[in-house]
């Protein structure tokens, strides 16, 4: 993955709340990190964070996009989004930056997918784009409109403030430590843009769709599918994002780039997961697919880029 050093970055979105409060408990229970993207939470197979991200999609659909969550402007307590900024990304001005800074380059992903879904979202669904409020790195805890999210959290988006978090410790020790995942540059990206995903899907009223909650066949599977075959749609299209003054932002992905993202969504299969973690494979009880469904639903975003051909609430089959 290869930044343009004469893109600037745009730090707006993107903050850093340092060490939070305490690093137990979080939205219920210990035991391991179980890190799936999209908010799944260890100690249960379907966990207590997603569990109240959907109770709240599903109750408070009050505005916005087709039915999603309320978007800008519409009176949304975001005071827990507003927390003390550590400076983390004061750096980052240009792509050169990215190059040279996985904090920067983290920064220049999230403008590459604001970017991107500005003007895909308006083309091929009418639906009037608007960018997460947030996306939060923290360690330890954070606070977020969904509650506090500790360290054992994996990445995830809460519908509720429109926030992307991630503890980016979540890379090395857990996808790499604990479940074997890949390592690499373009691994990050995936999951970032996986969260995004599911952003775009709040804003298109997708995730009120959501009934079912377990089993290969579930909608919690297929929101969550979908939001890997929106995260391929990005892949496919990042060297043609641009800062606001029309600059490239990315020059190259290479070869290498699109297999680390297959790999990481190989990584976070319910069955690989399960199997890891419980040396049993049970598809009763997954929420996000199995290590075949991901990288598939990835790969079709990837070549066919279209939100038509990522309508996994439509497919007979996953």
């Amino acid at each position: 993955m290869r930044f343009n050093p004469k893109a600037r970055l745009d730090t707006s979105r993107v903050r850093d709340s340092g060490r939070g409060g305490g690093g137990g408990g979080g939205l219920g229970g210990g035991g391991m990190r179980i890190p799936i993207p999209g908010g799944a939470k260890g100690g249960s197979t379907l966990g207590g964070l997603l569990v109240l991200i959907l109770f709240l999609v599903l109750t408070q659909c009050v505005g916005g996009g087709q039915g999603g969550l309320p978007l800008p402007d519409t009176g949304l307590d975001t005071s827990r989004v507003a927390a003390a900024d550590s400076d983390r990304y004061a750096n980052c001005k240009t792509g050169a930056d990215a190059e040279e800074d996985v904090d920067c380059a983290r920064v220049a992903v999230e403008n590459s997918l604001t970017d991107y879904w500005s003007e895909t979202l308006p083309a091929q669904s009418g639906t009037q784009f608007e960018p997460e409020r947030v996306m939060q790195t923290f360690t330890g805890a954070v606070d977020t409109g969904c509650g506090q999210a500790s360290s054992q959290v994996g990445p995830f988006y809460c519908p509720v403030d429109q926030g992307i978090y991630l503890d980016t410790t979540f890379f090395e020790e857990v996808l790499q430590g604990q479940l074997s995942g890949p390592a690499g540059e373009f691994v990050e990206p995936y999951v970032l843009a996986h969260e995004y995903g599911h952003h775009i899907q709040n804003v298109l009223g997708t995730m009120s769709r959501v009934r079912t909650q377990q089993g290969p066949q579930s909608d919690a599977v297929r929101l969550e599918l979908q939001a890997d075959c929106y995260a391929g749609m990005w892949t496919a299209n990042a060297t043609g994002t641009d800062d606001s003054g029309g600059e490239p932002l990315i020059l190259e992905l290479s070869e290498e780039d699109i297999n680390q993202a297959v790999a990481a969504a190989k990584s976070v299969g319910d069955d690989r997961i399960q199997d890891q973690t419980t040396g049993r494979v049970n598809p009763r009880e997954w929420t996000h697919g199995s290590a075949e469904q991901r990288m598939r639903w990835f790969m079709t975003g990837y070549e066919q880029g279209s939100l038509q051909a990522c309508d996994t609430f439509s497919a007979s089959q996953l």
